[in-house]
């Protein structure tokens, strides 16, 4: 190992690559700083703004980049890693021209598994303050 790199403290970074489940709850509480009720709120807010995209973007408006770049914010705000890649998948391909069909599939399938998440999380009762 060079001289430079043994004298060199390393500290622990947060991990690149978001947790297991379609929610990284350790994200989320980040963004919301701890606040129970805030995460509740922006959830149900995804929840309700998810389905409105996802319908419109089932029409492949003109404005589909635009709407599928909200939804990837959104998803991202709240810790959905999977839906924003789908998302960002679909944004190149809308721009670049290319058949849109298969990743619109993939960022459906993308949302519906985080909006089952966040149902269940929403229906536990909250155990912090």
């Amino acid at each position: 190992m060079p001289r430079h790199l043994e004298r060199t403290q390393w500290i622990a970074s947060p991990p690149l690559a978001p947790g297991d489940g379609p929610i990284d709850l350790a994200h989320l509480a980040r963004m919301s700083l701890g606040d129970a009720a805030l995460e509740r709120e922006v959830l149900s807010l995804f929840v309700a703004q998810s389905v409105k995209l996802i319908e419109t973007l089932a029409t492949l408006p003109r404005d589909g980049r635009e709407l599928v770049h909200k939804l990837k914010g959104s998803a991202r705000a709240i810790g959905a890693f999977a839906v924003a890649d789908a998302a960002a998948r679909l944004e190149h391909v809308l721009v670049s021209g290319a058949e849109p069909a298969e990743p619109l599939a993939v960022l459906t399938e993308a949302v519906a598994r985080a909006r089952n998440a966040i149902e269940v999380i929403l229906g536990a009762p909250s155990n912090r303050n």
